[in-house]
């Protein structure tokens, strides 16, 4: 009973990586970053708790740049490294819009189910 069907986990998948995605957009959003740029933006924004791994940046980085909602470019880091930076497109903007919409809507209702009951509600 406590185990996810094959469906279920694909499910929860889509869900975490298009969170991640999300992320990664926004980041873009001020302008043109480096993998770890974008991991270090994303876990100080977020005071630490999310914590992105290479694992998983590296793949939704190649599906956002498949989708053409990010471009990339060779360039050199401020380390004096070679390094890609990922740019956000137009599409990537549009698509950023729309899944905020939706994830501030989603995260709304989740806060309403999780809020405690009024005294008057118990």
């Amino acid at each position: 009973m406590g185990r996810m069907s094959t469906k279920e986990q694909d499910n929860q998948l889509e869900l975490l990586q298009g969170t991640l995605d999300l992320l990664i957009l926004q980041t873009l959003v001020y302008g043109r970053a480096h993998g770890h740029a974008i991991a270090r933006t994303i876990e100080l924004k977020s005071e630490d708790v999310l914590q992105v791994g290479h694992g998983s940046l590296y793949p939704a980085l190649q599906r956002l740049l498949k989708l053409g909602l990010v471009v990339a470019e060779n360039g050199v880091s401020e380390n004096n490294r070679k390094a890609r930076f990922y740019r956000l497109t137009a599409k990537g903007r549009k698509k950023l819009c729309v899944e905020t919409s939706k994830w501030q809507r989603f995260s709304s209702a989740i806060a309403s189910i999780l809020a405690p009951l009024s005294e008057e509600s118990k």
